[in-house]
């Protein structure tokens, strides 16, 4: 907050030209600094080619300040700030920028973004016909949101592929349902797709419904949060707690002072089930914190891949002419006092999504169709036999097969549950 009061200053001095060019450099290295801003600002209103009135000189200064210590970090002016505030979400991209690359961290479950195949990891190269390397990150939000039923053009680079991918997005109003919740045999399962005021409350209708539907007889929970890149703050806090009887949620690293921890207010929606959490390259910045609070408490085991690695709180913070500045203003760090940005989560079991091919039987050579081979006398009964026949599968053959990290999931989950029944755990 002093950096923006410091820059504003210096905007109400750079007006004022010789009284603000006086200022002694003698009174310390602020002054120096302001001087030196100061000096530019004339010379660049002097001697720009293009030239450029005060007020956009001051905004773009005030935005490349912030570009430069935050990548999060934008100004918007009054107008700017009304229609962010005002604009409702059609495409459902979560985005970040690093080092001018515009980067998916995930796409909103049952967004347009999704249901187009965008995946956490792509990097955006152009948006319509402009370059979004060129933009500022509200610039990027800004061109991909618009009306429902019109549609964006983009071009994305993705990792594998060696030429970029195009996708047409047609944008759509839509709600997120941030819990949705399910059976698997005699496991709960439990996808979070972000957080907001409504998750706590749907988490605990949700566990109460998978008890009743269950006969009271669940062995745990699968706690899923891939593809999920964040939300409130609060929110996102209350699930940890939702599942921690003691311990540290988090702690908050701030410039005022030491890291300030946020403690569990005791009770346990699953009641001492084991718990493993589902993560990858889309789990970001609240979902991190909510992995990280149930890990190093030893409530849960992450499985999956590691995480995105984001633990920005950012604020958004009026000015005066009613603008505003959006700013990081503190991390959340792991209970341990680890920082994740950068970093991510590593998960206890790795576990990589495995793409299946399904391939046309008339495609396949078995040893039956090579020339001279012997033929089996069984071939005609194995042939006979009613696909499907066999005995019935266990109750967690639910689980998608095709979903290797909810199948290995599943099966640790199971374990675990024998490992506490037999008193071990």
């Amino acid at each position: 907050m002093r950096r923006a009061a410091s820059l504003f200053l210096a905007a109400g001095l750079v007006f004022s030209g010789p009284a603000f060019a006086g200022v002694p450099a003698g009174h310390g290295g602020v002054y120096e600094d302001l001087n030196l801003f100061n000096e530019a600002f004339s010379r660049v209103q002097q001697d720009a080619v293009e030239k450029m009135g005060a007020e956009h000189l001051v905004r773009a200064a005030i935005t490349g300040m912030l570009s430069s210590i935050d990548p999060n970090g934008e100004y918007l002016d009054k107008a700017a700030l009304s229609a962010a505030t005002g604009q409702g979400d059609t495409v459902g991209l979560v985005v970040t920028m690093r080092r001018s690359a515009v980067r998916v961290i995930a796409p909103r479950d049952g967004s347009p973004a999704a249901a187009a195949g965008i995946e956490p990891g792509d990097i955006i190269l152009t948006i319509g016909r402009e370059l979004a390397s060129a933009m500022t990150l509200r610039q990027v939000e800004s061109r991909l949101q618009g009306p429902p039923g019109s549609t964006v053009v983009l071009r994305l680079e993705r990792s594998g592929v060696d030429h970029p991918i195009k996708v047409v997005l047609k944008r759509a109003t839509f709600h997120l349902r941030t819990v949705r919740a399910r059976l698997l045999g005699d496991l709960g399962y439990i996808r979070i797709a972000g957080f907001d005021a409504g998750t706590l409350p749907a988490l605990s209708k949700a566990i109460d419904g998978l008890r009743q539907k269950s006969g009271n007889k669940l062995q745990g929970f699968i706690l899923d949060l891939r593809n999920n890149p964040g939300g409130e703050f609060e929110a996102a806090v209350q699930v940890a707690d939702a599942f921690l009887g003691k311990g540290v949620i988090t702690e908050i690293k701030s410039p005022r002072g030491a890291p300030k921890p946020i403690r569990a207010s005791g009770g346990d929606l699953a009641q001492g089930l084991p718990i493993v959490v589902l993560i990858d390259g889309g789990t970001a910045d609240e979902a991190e914190l909510v992995a990280a609070a149930l890990e190093d408490n030893h409530r849960a085991v992450l499985v999956g891949t590691r995480s995105f690695g984001e633990d920005a709180i950012e604020t958004l913070i009026p000015l005066k002419g009613g603008g505003a500045i959006r700013l990081t203003t503190a991390r959340f760090l792991t209970p341990r006092g680890q920082e994740i940005a950068g970093k991510g989560l590593t998960p206890e079991v790795t576990v990589k999504p495995v793409k299946l091919v399904a391939l046309k039987e008339g495609l396949l050579i078995r040893e039956v169709d090579l020339p001279g081979a012997l033929k089996n006398p069984d071939h005609q009964q194995a042939k006979a036999k009613t696909p499907g026949a066999g005995p019935a599968l266990p109750a967690r053959a639910e689980v998608n097969p095709t979903d290797e990290q909810l199948v290995r999931a599943a099966d640790i989950l199971h374990a675990l549950a024998i490992t506490k029944r037999s008193g071990q755990g």
